[in-house]
Order: structure tokens, then C-alpha cells, then sequence
């Protein structure tokens, strides 16, 4: 047993957990980040899966990551590089077609399945970037904190939500009810009332269902859809880009720049309770029996996982407790890597192209993703689930042996309680699925990995195979999140805080709640 002290001790080493590090030893304070397994990076990792082939094994592509942390982090000097997509999304179809959309072609390929829909998507992109554009705004800004107290207590929190108010005040009435909708309406009903062909809303709508265990017609899912818009790559908005060397090379870079502002980074070293004295935060145990004693301490954990099983309940509100424990978390993703000896080949479009370099989606309209989540929770998994496969080997030749390539199949939908038995038979699935579309793909196949809700649970921490530490529905996003009460990463114990997806703004590789959690630290621990 060894003891150590240290200003700032931080659980978890995800990309969240290492943008706050940098942040608070830039300022000055001593930081140190304990990760449990014996590589940084969370969920965004670069893994060998098979001999020669390494890829992606949760996260798998870039575009919500901050333009203000990757400047800040100074990322690409620490070796970062993203690469756009050559085209943005591909569609094929059982009647041989297909929808191929990106800069300069979106428009037309709509049009082969309808013009009026065709016509209306420049309004439709113009209407939705006018709200995501107020979205991208918050993400670096803490929500209104709903606090108890007098007046003085809660006027920053008033001025935080008249600021927000002003923000507000400035759209037009059109894009006010916009916003509501997008934050209430279900996403098969927003996109219902805008087009009338299958594959431009299937398009916009699997961005609904990504991560969420739920039907395009689940009310709040048109905020899902949301959400995945309001990214970019290179400075462009909504576009979808590769890192060079997979998503590890985010972290990678990001654990780096920590290193340059003399944070440790110590691997290998699971958490076994966060240390408290006087009903305060003080510090962490390890599972070795070390103890660091800290000023503060900050979770990039699962906020489920942090108060399930490392925080002693005698020291946290019982409402807190309660809450938490109806905090809902659950995914219906199935995560595949498989290496090929072989590019696919579509049978909607035969040839080698940009196609191939886009986010490959299975899933042919609306009704087709709502029977897919209606099935999986009846059976477990639907016969006909939704799959999203992109081959980043053609971007990036440095991730397959010359010549082969590996893809990343993002699936949805099956229960996040799938059972382990259950998971070769659901993977088969998947690669019939894509089969269908590509005969000889499954020849192709020489390895796989496949992992299921619960994989994704014991691996990295994510509740039910959560992605987003807790799903994005209206009781538990923005102020509400994670519990009403402590959207400023102040959690209930004095001392310990939230940087994790479980905080606002949620979900994806955004580096947005390490961020803002290093904020509010820093106006409470001063260097020194």
C-alpha cells in the first residue's frame, strides 16, 4: 500500500477524463488520472483485433470532437489527423438502387426517388442548421443549475438563463417551433412532416437510432437525431471524417498534450472507492490498496457506475440515490470489427468508389427501423436490424495488411441485456445482413470481433452498453443532467465532480464535459 497526494485525482482516462486533465494542469494544479485498463482512451481507442488488422473498437468516427479543444489541446501537432469522407452516406437498396449523399450530390440523388423532396431539402438543411447552430453554441457552456437557497444562490444561475433566453429570442418564430420539435417530437414525426420517399428520411433518420434503444417514432428521438448534426471536420460543419490510425489517435494526441502540462497518466489501475472524510470527497483507493489523496476529485465514469459502486451511499442524498438508481441507460448497439480480404462489392453499385469510403447504411425506410426495435424487444434482436458498416482502410492504409481492409459495423438493434450465448448467432446476422447487399462479403471475412451491450458494459463501463452514458431523452438532458440539481458537474458530495458523458452535452466524442467540468473546478480549487 502506497500513499501519494496530489491536487486534482481524475477517474478515468477517456478522452473526457484526459481534455479535463489538460485543461486544470494548464491552470496550474497537479493532476493525476487513473485508468483501469492498460491503454488510455476510453471508448475511443485503435485495437489489434486480429493478426495485422487494428481498428476502432467502440467509437469510429469523427465529427462532434470541438474545434476549441482540439486548438487548445493543440492536437494535430501531437500527431492528429482527420480526413473527410469522400462521400458522406451510401443507402443500397432491395430493388438495386441506392442514395449516395455528400457535398455536391446530395440534392440529385434525392431527386431519383422524388423531386418535391428534392426541392425541399435546402429548406430542411437551412431549417435544421439554424437550430443545431443554437445547439453548438451551448455545448461549451454550463446549463442553468436549478439550486436551493435564497435569491443570492440562485442569481448566477438567472443571468446563465437569461443569457440562454437572449440566445432564444433571436430566432424567428419559424425556428422557435423548430426547437421545440426537435426536443419533443419523435424523429419519424418531424421527418414525416417534411418528405414523402423512404430513403431521404431513412437517411435522417438512423441518425435518430444511433445508440438509442428506441423507434424513429419514440417521442424525443427526433433530439437524437439532433444531436449527431451539430459536429465537423476540418471546419466544416456537419461533415463526418476518419482519424488517421483510428479513433486511439484522438487520445493518443490527447494524452500527449497532457503529458507536455505534466499530468500522470498512471495505467493498470482500477479504482476501488472514492475516498471520503467528513462527507467530502478527499481522494481515491485502488484496487491495489493505494491511496491518492486529492483536493477534488472528478469522475469521467458512468454516473451509475460512480455512485453504484464507488461511493459510499451514507455520504449521498437518499433523493440523489433514488434518482440515480431510475437513471436510464440502455443501447441496443451490436459492435463489430472485421477484417477483409476484400473490399465488398454492392450489388446497387458493383464498382470501387467513393461510396465505399462513406458510412454504409442498411436500413431502407422508417417502418423498417421501428419493426427492428419493435422485434428486438420482443425477441432479444431483430431479424432485420439496422447496420451502419464503413471500411476505414480506405481512407487509411495503416490499419490493414496491403491489399485487405477492415470495417467497422455499428448495429442496432438488440436488447441491452443480450446474453453472451447469444452473441456468435446475432453476429452471423449481421454479416448476412450486409451479404445481402454484397454477395461475397462473408467469403471475405478472415476475423472478427464482436461485442454485444454486455461486452461493452464489462469493457468500458458503459451501463447496458450505453454510448452516451445514459440516454439523451428530455428528463435527463441539459439542466437535468444527469439529476436536476447538478448540471454544473458539482455532484451531491462536496468535492466530487462529473466530466463524463453522463453531464451536459452528453454523449460522443465531443471533449465538451471535460471541458466544462475543468471550468467549474477551477472556480472552486485555485492553483497554489
Amino acid at each position: 500500500m502506497a500513499q501519494s497526494t496530489t491536487d486534482i485525482v481524475i477517474l478515468g482516462g477517456g478522452h473526457n477524463g484526459l481534455v479535463c486533465a489538460f485543461y486544470l494542469a494548464r491552470s496550474g494544479l497537479k493532476v493525476t488520472v487513473l485508468e483501469r485498463r492498460g491503454v488510455v482512451g476510453g471508448t475511443a481507442v485503435t485495437e489489434a483485433f486480429h493478426p495485422g488488422f487494428r481498428n476502432s473498437t467502440a467509437s469510429y468516427t469523427v465529427s462532434l470532437l470541438n474545434p476549441r479543444v482540439i486548438a487548445d489541446m493543440e492536437l494535430a501537432r501531437h500527431g492528429l489527423r482527420v480526413v473527410e469522407r469522400r462521400a458522406a452516406n451510401f443507402l443500397p437498396f432491395d430493388d438495386g438502387r441506392y442514395l449516395l449523399t455528400g457535398e455536391g450530390r446530395t440534392q440529385a440523388e434525392v431527386a431519383k426517388f422524388s423531386t418535391r423532396d428534392a426541392e425541399r431539402l435546402p429548406e430542411y438543411e437551412t431549417r435544421l442548421e439554424t437550430v443545431a447552430a443554437i445547439l453548438r453554441d451551448l455545448i461549451l457552456t454550463t446549463p442553468p443549475n436549478v439550486v436551493e437557497g435564497g435569491w443570492l444562490a440562485a442569481l448566477p444561475e438567472m443571468l446563465k438563463a437569461a443569457s440562454l433566453g437572449r440566445r432564444v429570442s433571436g430566432l424567428d418564430m419559424t425556428a422557435r417551433r423548430d426547437l421545440l420539435d426537435l426536443f419533443a417530437k419523435s424523429a419519424g414525426d418531424w421527418l414525416d412532416g417534411w418528405f414523402g420517399s423512404d430513403p431521404i428520411k431513412a437517411l435522417f433518420g438512423f441518425d435518430s437510432v444511433v445508440g438509442n434503444y428506441a423507434s424513429p417514432y419514440t417521442p424525443g428521438s427526433a433530439y437524437v437525431l439532433l444531436h449527431h448534426v451539430f459536429g465537423e471536420v476540418n471546419g466544416k460543419k456537419g461533415a463526418w471524417g476518419h482519424a488517421i490510425g483510428g479513433m486511439g489517435a484522438i487520445t493518443q494526441a490527447m494524452a500527449a498534450a497532457c503529458a507536455e502540462q505534466g499530468v500522470d497518466i498512471r495505467l493498470d489501475t482500477p479504482v476501488a472507492e472514492v475516498l471520503t472524510e467528513k462527507g467530502r470527497a478527499v481522494g481515491a483507493v485502488t484496487e491495489a490498496g493505494d491511496v491518492i489523496r486529492a483536493r477534488a476529485v472528478v469522475s469521467n465514469l458512468h454516473p451509475r457506475l460512480l455512485f453504484d459502486r464507488l461511493v459510499d451511499p451514507a455520504v449521498v442524498p437518499a433523493d440523489f440515490t433514488e434518482r440515480m438508481s431510475r437513471y436510464a441507460s440502455g443501447s441496443g448497439t451490436f459492435r463489430m470489427n472485421v477484417a477483409l480480404s476484400e473490399l465488398p462489392q454492392f450489388t446497387a453499385l458493383p464498382e470501387t468508389g467513393d461510396h465505399l469510403t462513406a458510412g454504409i447504411i442498411i436500413a431502407p425506410s422508417l417502418a423498417y427501423m421501428d419493426r427492428a426495435h419493435a422485434e428486438a424487444r420482443l425477441n432479444g434482436w431483430s431479424s432485420k436490424p439496422i447496420v451502419e458498416m464503413l471500411i476505414p482502410s480506405t481512407l487509411d492504409d495503416s490499419l490493414a495488411p496491403p491489399g485487405q481492409h477492415v470495417a467497422s459495423l455499428f448495429c442496432q438493434h438488440v436488447s441491452p441485456d443480450l446474453a453472451d450465448k447469444h452473441r456468435d448467432t446475432v453476429a452471423d446476422l449481421m454479416t448476412e445482413t450486409v451479404e445481402a447487399h454484397a454477395p461475397g462479403f462473408k467469403a471475405s471475412v478472415v476475423g472478427r470481433l464482436a461485442l454485444g451491450p454486455r461486452d461493452l458494459e464489462r469493457r468500458f463501463g458503459l451501463i447496458g452498453g450505453d454510448i452516451f452514458h445514459g440516454r439523451l431523452t428530455l428528463d435527463q438532458l441539459f439542466s437535468a443532467r444527469p439529476v436536476l440539481g447538478h448540471a454544473d458537474h458539482r455532484m451531491p458530495v462536496p468535492g466530487l465532480y462529473l466530466c463524463g458523458s453522463g453531464s451536459h452535452p452528453g454523449g460522443g466524442v465531443t471533449g465538451a464535459p471535460g471541458h466544462n467540468a475543468a471550468r467549474a473546478v477551477l472556480k472552486d480549487i485555485k492553483p497554489g
